[in-house]
């Protein structure tokens, strides 16, 4: 099982990288589990027609139990993907990380991976601070590799530093690394080298150069992926090619 965690910035793409991602794989034939791990619980909205999964956290809330049954907290979507969101707190109060763990644990107990046998798990971290509950794919096992989503904005490249940083302080505890990057392009001047520059600091290879695309904004506004939109677009020849690349790695891996 190949087990994925996507960091990056809050507003950078990472949700929109890691639906197309799933839904690669899943045109592959891989039997996929995208988990959302943002409160704004809108990770997997494009693999469901554009109508969002309930999140596990006001699932909590509104039935002041747990499910009993993983059909109550997981969707199905395009390609037979499993999309769960976590969600998080009343907005205001309580950690937004906590809704990660909590998940995990409810997810845990309800045997979702023993019971799926997925190929692929995806998960789609808001990446901007990475503490407590947002690092529980680093930390706890439940992720082997990390990609990190960036542009070449300042912003962007500062919140990817951090979350090297963050992997870098639990290495020597034998928990998941950055497998490289993913530039997803905003046009700004010197994209490439900025990105090119940082990766080299960190030792780490650019694994996708998405392009921006209007075709990405067009497909997203039906509910859809551009893969299953229409995956002969260039856009999503380059999440296809990523996820053989990843597939590739991970078989010479074993």
């Amino acid at each position: 099982m190949l087990k994925i965690a996507i960091y990056g910035k809050g507003g950078i793409g990472k949700s929109t990288t890691t639906g197309n991602l799933a839904a690669a794989f899943a045109s592959l034939g891989k039997k996929v589990i995208q988990i959302g791990c943002d409160p704004k619980a809108d990770s997997t909205i494009n693999l469901l027609g554009g109508t969002p999964a309930p999140s596990v956290m006001d699932y909590l809330r509104e039935h002041d139990e747990e499910p009993e049954s993983l059909g109550q907290i997981v969707r199905e979507g395009f390609g037979g993907i499993l999309c769960i969101e976590t969600g998080g707190p009343t907005p205001g109060l309580g950690c937004a990380g906590r809704g990660i763990l909590t998940t995990f644990a409810l997810l845990e107990d309800l045997e979702l991976f023993e019971t799926a046998k997925p190929d692929i798990v995806l998960y789609d971290v808001l990446g901007d601070v990475v503490c407590g509950g947002f690092a529980a794919p680093i930390r706890e096992g439940y992720a082997e590799d990390i990609l990190i989503v960036t542009s070449g904005e300042k912003m962007a490249l500062y919140a990817a530093n951090n979350i090297c940083k963050a992997v870098k302080n639990f290495e020597d505890r034998g928990y998941a690394s950055v497998r490289g990057i993913l530039l997803n392009r905003r046009n700004v001047p010197g994209e490439r080298e900025k990105v090119e520059a940082f990766a080299a600091e960190h030792h780490l290879p650019i694994l996708a150069d998405i392009p921006r695309s209007d075709d990405i904004l067009r497909f997203e506004e039906l509910g859809k992926t551009v893969i299953e939109g229409d995956p002969t677009l260039p856009v999503s020849q380059v999440y296809l090619d990523l996820a053989r690349t990843l597939l590739k790695e991970a078989e010479r891996n074993t």
